[in-house]
């Protein structure tokens, strides 16, 4: 005769597997924040851009984000092959920020 299953310890254990999963992206999220250079941000600019970001649907440009992020992961310079980009919510590096510009790389926009 088979053995009952126990559904309260399986639920158990598959929602200690999505907050464990649920932790560790939140972690990495955390940590590709600080690799791009964007802990230099405050939470309201970090914010306001992640949320244009989001709210664009072009597949074209999405899809030109898509490559720069493997170019990024990958270690290669993805933007110096392509040249610089311009869009429409490109915007020119603040004075104070030391880091090389790249108007249109961050919008991916072709």
């Amino acid at each position: 005769m088979r053995k009952p299953r126990n559904y309260d310890e399986d639920l158990k254990a598959l929602t200690a597997k999505a907050r464990q999963l649920k932790a560790r992206k939140q972690s990495q999220l955390g940590e590709l924040v600080e690799a791009t250079g964007a802990d230099n941000l405050t939470i309201e600019e970090l914010a306001g851009a992640l949320l244009s970001i989001a709210a664009i649907t072009d597949p074209q440009r999405r899809e030109a984000w898509r490559k720069r992020g493997a170019a990024f992961f990958s270690g290669e310079r993805l933007e110096q092959a392509t040249g610089p980009r311009t869009g429409d919510n490109a915007q020119p590096a603040a004075p104070h920020d030391h880091r090389p510009s790249s108007p249109g790389a961050a919008t991916g926009a072709a």
